[in-house]
């Protein structure tokens, strides 16, 4: 569902990703973690098409980002680590545009709206303006934005910053059930529980090189570690 082969963007002078290259089949969740400026967001933000590569080639359902940008985005869903929107408009309003934008159907989009705002409860706030949102509700309607037109890909930056821990909970699940539906996942985090729960597999960077990328267990043993290791202790040996 995603690839990326030798991926390498610069800023100025400085390397911020280096020959990055992996790949996510229908089913997986893979997360990438990492130290700061280690180079995931750039990764993150380089599939989605906020950022220009200066060398490699990604491709979403086979159709490549930067020759195809309308389809590949078509099948992509983004949550950000920082939910923001126009001030003065509405949760409701938010999750309408986002529809829009996708050409889905007003009717549909109604239908499908109505669906996804009890998974967090949202009924009864969906018509307070956004900008009064606490974090958290303005990642639950991120999440909702996301999945509103059923995409194949879904990329996930910091998917659980501000949420509390039922709400938490809710968000892994539903990622869990995308990929169980035949949908990837693409999660870039610093909670590392998180991504040691729920991930098929990790990519771990350092300075911007994937130095390993494998399942939990595989990662461990990479590491010389233990099996009951936390993936903080892999996290600290491998970068």
């Amino acid at each position: 569902m995603l690839k990326v082969q030798n991926l390498s963007k610069k800023f100025d002078q400085k390397i911020a990703v280096d020959e990055v290259s992996f790949d996510i089949a229908p089913g997986e969740i893979f997360s990438l973690i990492g130290p700061n400026s280690s180079g995931k967001t750039t990764i993150i933000k380089s599939i989605i098409g906020m950022l220009s590569i200066d060398n490699g080639q990604i491709t979403v359902d086979g159709s490549d980002v930067a020759k195809d940008p309308i389809r590949a985005k078509q099948m992509t869903g983004y949550i950000p680590d920082e939910p923001s929107v126009w001030s003065g408009m509405t949760g409701e309003e938010f999750l309408h545009v986002v529809g829009a934008l996708y050409n889905i159907d007003p009717k549909k989009r109604e239908k499908r709206i109505r669906e996804l705002l009890p998974l967090f409860s949202l009924e009864g706030i969906e018509r307070d303006e956004f900008e009064h949102y606490s974090r958290g509700n303005k990642q639950k309607f991120s999440i909702l934005a996301a999945l509103l037109h059923h995409p194949k890909l879904l990329l996930i930056d910091e998917p659980i910053v501000g949420l509390d821990p039922e709400s938490a909970t809710i968000a892994k699940r539903l990622f869990k059930e995308f990929a169980m539906g035949g949908g990837a996942v693409l999660l870039v985090t610093h909670t590392l529980a998180v991504a040691d729960e729920i991930s098929s597999r990790i990519g771990v960077l350092a300075k911007g090189k994937l130095v390993a990328a494998s399942d939990p267990a595989s990662l461990r043993r990479e590491a010389k570690l233990s099996p009951a290791a936390s993936l903080e202790d892999v996290y600290r040996t491998l970068t």
